[in-house]
């Protein structure tokens, strides 16, 4: 599991984004926001809100370099003293991408964090962050002999909207990057880490696990079969299992997974394709993580629900179920042969 540790917060700078469309303005800060009476706040904030399993990296096409906000943060990285110009260059390219009418407007924070470590490593951190929703909160103070209450509206030091952390690591690749987007459905979704920041799923062995039990999943659950969901989720079951090796190799896990040739040569043309559409990359070979499988396997296809009456948790042993259908009763049944109940 991946451990940051963030050192002193060296720079904070505030700006304000409206939605472009909409008529809302941009304001940008040209100073420093004094920040030690809140840094210890900021670090809570950034520390619940961030998950460091699943991390991406600045990407673009044809080429990473024109990324913006990568270019953006490369150069904040590489001269510290053009953090607010280059901050404001960051919260104008958001403006310019607000333009769905339902993006909220909000204040977009950006933070330098130096002295930090990354899995031991030492490095320095840079964290923006976007809060568009608002909270009201009541402050109580006494008064006299009597205590009142008023009500002020403010950002919630435990909640965040959108953010992107970025480790001053693999620059040539993107760098290490972790972000956070609480987005309601619809097609305003997505504009934070597609059309703002252009980041997707780093090639590590976290997302690299989690595709592939996707693939699996999804490839399964299209499959016509002769036997019901027992089959089904024997497949799915035997894809967890694969990824629980030291090693996984891709082309040996078809193989392993689904065992007839002609399964075999459809998933690996649906991996294909799905690898394509989605525009994921997975090695020949790569060592898989037990967080992302614990992850990816919740809700898999490994419950099989008889009417209303039964539920059928299978966790291997396809060979001692059987399913048959009976033409008396005019209904089908489950037959499960096992040594001691538990």
């Amino acid at each position: 599991m991946n451990h940051l540790l963030l050192g002193k917060l060296d720079k904070f700078v505030v700006h304000y984004v409206g939605n472009k469309t909409n008529g809302k303005e941009l304001r940008l800060s040209n100073g420093l926001v004094p920040f030690e009476k809140i840094e210890v706040y900021i670090k809570g904030l950034l520390n619940k809100n961030f998950k460091l399993e699943e991390l991406y990296r600045f990407y673009f096409i044809p080429e990473l370099t024109l990324n913006p906000v990568y270019q953006f943060v490369r150069s904040m990285f590489e001269d510290p003293e053009a953090f607010i110009e280059q901050s404001q260059h960051t919260a104008q390219y958001l403006y310019d991408h607000s333009l769905h009418p339902q993006i909220k407007s909000g204040e977009l924070c950006c933070s330098y964090f130096k002295d930090c470590e990354w899995n031991g490593k030492p490095v320095e951190v840079l964290a923006m962050m976007k809060f568009e929703n608002k909270d009201t909160f009541l402050k109580i103070y006494s008064k006299g002999e009597n205590f009142e209450v008023e009500s002020e509206r403010g950002i919630n030091v435990n909640k965040l909207d959108k953010g992107c952390l970025i480790i001053n690591l693999e620059e040539e690749k993107g760098y290490i990057v972790a972000i956070v987007d609480h987005t309601n459905p619809g097609s305003e979704a997505k504009y934070w880490t597609d059309d703002f920041l252009h980041v997707r799923p780093r090639r590590d062995s976290f997302n690299q696990t989690q595709n592939m039990l996707s693939i699996c999943k999804s490839f399964v659950a299209q499959m016509p079969t002769e036997n019901g969901k027992l089959d089904k989720a024997n497949f799915i079951n035997r894809s967890v299992e694969a990824l629980k090796e030291e090693q996984v190799d891709v082309h040996a896990f078809a193989e392993q997974v689904f065992e007839k040739p002609h399964l075999v040569s459809e998933f690996r043309q649906f991996k294909e394709t799905y690898q394509k559409k989605r525009d994921i990359e997975i090695d020949d070979t790569f060592t898989p993580d037990g967080h992302a499988l614990k992850r990816a396997a919740t809700g898999t296809m490994t419950t099989i629900k008889l009417d209303r009456n039964f539920d059928i948790h299978i966790h291997g042993g396809e060979q001692y179920i059987v399913r048959g259908y009976d033409e008396e009763k005019k209904m089908y049944y489950y037959q499960l042969f096992f040594q001691e109940e538990r």
